[in-house]
Parts: C-alpha cells; structure tokens; sequence
C-alpha cells in the first residue's frame, strides 16, 4: 500500500513532466510513503528532489542511500532558510505527510500553478478538524494566488490502477532503481511499543512487528 499510494498519489496529484526541471519537496520523507515518494518522484521526471525529516540519520540516509538531493532536519534547522537554498527554483509538486507548520512553510515557497499530494497530516489527526485540515488565511491567500492545487486523495478511488502499479513498483526495485526501507521489531506482544515509536518518528521505511519466523503454506 504505501508504494501504491506513493505512485498512483504522485501520477494523478503531481502533475510531473519529465524535462521540465521541476522540484519535488517531501515531508515524513524517510517514512513509508516518504522514502518511496522522493524516489518515484526521481524517476517519474522530477529534477531536483528535498526531502523534510526529524534526525541526522535520516537525512543522511535520505541524501545517501535513496537519492535525495538535500535534506532538512526539521528539529534542528530552520526549515523556511534551508528550503529556499535547496530550492532555489521554488516547489513545483510538494508530497505532503505531515500538514502543520511544515506544510505552511513550503506552501508558502510554491511556484505558480504547482502542485499539493495530499497523502497524509500527522501533525492534525488529533485535532477537531476537517480532513483535509483548513490553511491559515494568509497560506490560503497564497494557494489561491498561485493556482496551488490541494486536493484530497485516497488510494481506494483508484482500485483500476492497482495492477499496472504493482508491475510499475516491481519492476523498478528488480531493477534496483527503488529501494524499500523498513523497520522491524520482533514479537507481537511489542505491538504497542512499535506503533508508539513509529508515531514519534522512531522508524525509518515501513514499521513491521514480525509475530513468526515460521511460514505455513
């Protein structure tokens, strides 16, 4: 599901043209979605490619391992500053995880006529707001100014697409051009502590609890 969501989000929400030179901006860029994301965006056309994560080593990771062109720490960097010298073109497609003062600040250096993938708004789901959460007036003012489109996504609408993006997604990781991070505590009875750790940023990739090293056919 997240590598569907990252590339059937991307091709219908992100309008990318491959030679256009666009700029792709990632928030929960080394999450399940997020690593996939940066990278589908890479391939789909998107020349430049800025990942927005929570510690050192993701951003290394980001920048190291998965092909992101830069990576922002948001915990230790000024997100708005680093924004502007790893974009210096602005955003034209912003993979949105995480909504907030986040998403606020790269709205906010959008180009014209760009483009918002709603995927997810972690920073709101424990707030008594509509989905997808309301902007400020004055980030509003500017999406409107700038035809930023913002539109709601969910992957279940695209149920035809599912095959050919499954092939898609298999195809580039046997070619080794998309690779799949995850993180894996053992022992169901460790449920609770993984989905905790994954709500704080704990994991990098997917977060899997493997209950059995047996498998039954």
């Amino acid at each position: 599901m997240p590598g569907l969501t990252s590339l059937i989000g991307i091709q219908e929400k992100g309008h990318i043209t491959a030679g256009s030179n666009q700029t792709m901006v990632v928030s929960g860029a080394a999450g399940a979605c997020g690593s996939l994301a940066g990278q589908i965006g890479r391939l789909l056309g998107c020349s430049r490619v800025v990942g927005i994560c929570g510690t050192r080593e993701k951003c290394i990771l980001l920048t190291s391992e998965l092909g992101f062109d830069a990576a922002i720490n948001y915990k230790k960097e000024n997100v708005a500053e680093q924004l502007r010298e790893s974009c210096p073109a602005g955003v034209d497609v912003y993979f949105d995880n995480v909504g907030g003062d986040i998403s606020d600040t790269v709205i906010s250096q959008m180009n014209k006529n760009s483009h918002v993938i709603l995927c997810g708004q972690i920073s709101q789901y424990n707030k008594d707001v509509p989905y997808p959460p309301p902007l400020s007036t004055a980030i509003e003012a500017i999406q409107k100014e700038r035809n930023i489109t913002r539109e709601r996504f969910l992957l279940l609408n695209y149920k035809d697409k599912f095959e050919p993006g499954i092939l898609q997604l298999s195809q580039w990781f046997k070619e080794g051009k998309l690779k799949i991070k995850e993180t894996v505590i053992n022992g169901l009875e460790n449920m609770g502590a993984a989905f905790q750790s994954m709500m704080t940023g704990g994991n990098i990739g997917k977060q899997i609890v493997c209950i059995s090293e047996e498998i039954s056919l």
